[in-house]
């Protein structure tokens, strides 16, 4: 079943709001490893339905070991499916053998108890096991007040902020060749900076298709400075003017509120579509907020 383009969209940019929340907690309690990222920490999403999935892919991302649980039979098995989850066990304890393994190597894993978030959050006070990270929300539980009470750090979605831009680019068609060569020019227009931000965006780029997958299909994003944005459009019109990038790539940039839709045309295309005139470099269109 094809997912509607708008749902895509969605889905990406709430994981990157999420993915933002948690560098942005993880950075100001010292929990960011310049190189592993969140490798080590131990995240716990809560239910995996509703913004469950987001949640988790963000912290694949981000490289955190992620706990979540479901009493529904359906959802963790179709979160196995979308590639959100690695893992569906039975118990806390087998769910526990296999985080305490890849938190140890500080790699990414992300587990589902099939219980209900209340049992397995018992369970956790009671064998005495501590998130780094909670996810956001109302607190209105005892287990998450004395997770808290004790050194546990709940995330708060974060928007762009002031100098920062949101990319997200597709490809009109051919997106296993022509995403990655899309994804190498972003890279590139990060630069080179030591700062935590700016290795979380290199991280993002490396991750993020992988951990995303088919829930954002064809779709690519990135949080960067206003600056990188700038040079990353005006790369893709250059190589799209000149034929390196042959096919017709769509970019929308956001930033405080505004979203302008970025258009680019190989000249052959623009040709072939009976166009007047061919054109020396690509225009721009602008569109209203994207979802």
């Amino acid at each position: 079943m094809t997912m509607d383009v708008n749902l895509i969209r969605s889905f990406a940019a709430t994981v990157d709001w999420l993915h933002a929340g948690l560098i942005q907690t993880a950075t100001k309690n010292s929990f960011l490893d310049r190189e592993r990222g969140l490798g080590g920490k131990l995240f716990y999403a809560g239910d995996i339905d509703g913004m469950g999935s987001a949640l988790v892919v963000a912290a694949n991302i981000a490289g955190a070991a992620t706990l979540t649980a479901s009493a529904d039979p359906f959802a963790p098995k179709q979160a196995i499916r979308d590639g959100v989850i690695d893992f569906l066990v039975t118990s806390l304890d087998e769910a526990l053998r296999i985080l305490k393994n890849e938190i140890r190597k500080c790699l990414p894993v992300a587990v589902c108890v099939g219980l209900s978030p209340e049992q397995v959050e018992r369970e956790m006070l009671e064998r005495g096991v501590l998130p780094d990270l909670l996810p956001p929300g109302t607190v209105d539980s005892f287990q998450y007040e004395a997770f808290l009470e004790v050194g546990a750090r709940q995330i708060e979605p974060a928007a762009a902020a002031r100098g920062q831009s949101v990319l997200m680019w597709s490809v009109a068609e051919a997106p296993a060749r022509w995403l990655p060569r899309l994804d190498a020019v972003a890279d590139e227009c990060l630069g080179q900076s030591p700062n935590l931000e700016n290795r979380s965006a290199h991280r993002w780029l490396r991750m993020a298709p992988r951990y995303l997958g088919r829930l954002a299909l064809g779709v690519r994003l990135l949080r960067c400075q206003e600056l990188s944005a700038r040079r990353f459009l005006d790369r893709v019109s250059e190589q799209v003017a000149t034929g390196e990038i042959a096919v017709p790539v769509e970019i929308h940039l956001s930033g405080h509120g505004d979203s302008i839709r970025h258009c680019f045309t190989p000249p052959q295309a623009h040709r072939k579509s009976g166009g007047l005139t061919p054109i020396d470099r690509p225009r721009s269109q602008s569109a209203s907020t994207i979802p």
